[in-house]
């Protein structure tokens, strides 16, 4: 299998009814403070506030009935494992979530609360892919991976079909289009489906700074792996190398990585509550940062940017307004 835009179509139609369409908005302060035309997908507004539902829906969907009566295991430190948990529960089958000990409360006990079961593990001193491996060994289960797989990614696509159609229906040509980046498959998902109706759209992956496989894999033109020992807010972004099945597709389909540091991201949590009245998790608000950092030139184009997740804790969401309780 590849990706491609029929698959992100078939993906589309399995995803109909179940997945939320999500808004796509604009704000008239921002667009005239970097004279363009700024229009969010808010997946913020999606299923347990992220878009990984959508690839995970994708996936489970597809089984057939013998792999559906052991059921799936994944790892994740958050928004893949609340989009398994949701799609096993809704399609009646049995999750088991590898998480990290130090995975965010709010992610963890959504996690749980959607009826998978955790199992927890050390970061540091522990591989969670062995971890699941083994456990997919010994039960049957299917392992889905959060995003080095086709279906995974083809479920993620839809978001950049949604945005195609939303601004096809206001009349409005689309030019420049920000995805975050972390393993590379909301990316790779959205650049096809884009690319595939808009081939003339440029396309930017956006990575935290101590995060930036991509970009120097760009510049390498081969998959570089980061040390990936610096924290950082954006827990959703903190994989270490492009996944080899995500690369093939955004080797082709990205035109250059932006990156941001982590107080750029802070100003773009704290500007997104103020003034665009959407609670962002550091992940999701990287696209926004690299505007507001102006880190391309957008003036007199029309931009697209997903926010791609809203699962933020008090603890840091609060940090990020009283660093900047004025985001002008």
């Amino acid at each position: 299998m590849s990706l491609n835009l029929s698959n992100i179509k078939a993906a589309e139609k399995r995803l109909l009814g179940v997945v939320v369409k999500t808004p796509l908005m604009t704000n008239h302060y921002l667009n005239n403070r970097l004279n363009a035309k700024i229009y969010f997908k808010l997946e913020n507004c999606q299923h347990i506030g992220a878009f990984k539902f959508r690839g995970a829906y994708n996936r489970l969907v597809q089984l057939n009935k013998d792999k559906k009566k052991y059921g799936v295991v994944a790892f994740s430190s958050g928004n893949h494992a609340q989009g398994i948990a949701l799609a096993a529960n809704i399609l009646g089958l049995q999750a088991t979530i590898v998480m990290p000990t130090d995975a965010p409360k709010l992610k963890l006990d959504g996690t749980l609360r959607l009826g998978a079961k955790v199992v927890e593990y050390d970061r540091n001193r522990e591989s969670r892919e062995e971890i699941a491996e083994n456990i997919a060994h010994e039960t049957g289960a299917t392992l889905v991976p959060a995003f080095e797989d086709f279906d995974v990614m083809a479920g993620q696509g839809t978001a950049g079909l949604e945005i195609v159609e939303q601004l096809e229906s206001r009349d409005e040509s689309l030019d420049i289009f920000l995805s975050p980046c972390g393993g590379g498959g909301l990316l790779a998902g959205t650049s096809t489906a884009i690319k595939g109706c808009l081939p003339s759209v440029i396309i930017y992956g956006v990575e935290q700074e101590q995060y930036d496989d991509h970009a120097r894999s760009k510049l390498a033109s081969r998959r570089i792996k980061i040390p990936g020992n610096t924290p950082t807010m954006c827990d959703a972004l903190m994989a270490t190398t492009p996944g080899e099945l995500t690369w093939s597709v955004n080797q082709k389909t990205v035109d250059d990585f932006l990156v941001v540091s982590e107080d750029s991201v802070a100003f773009a949590v704290a500007f997104a509550f103020r003034h665009l009245k959407q609670v962002i998790e550091p992940g999701g608000a990287v696209g926004l940062a690299a505007l507001l950092d102006k880190s391309i030139n957008i003036s007199g184009k029309t931009v697209a940017v997903i926010l791609s997740g809203g699962n933020i804790d008090d603890e840091t969401f609060n940090y990020c307004q009283n660093k900047y309780p004025d985001p002008e």
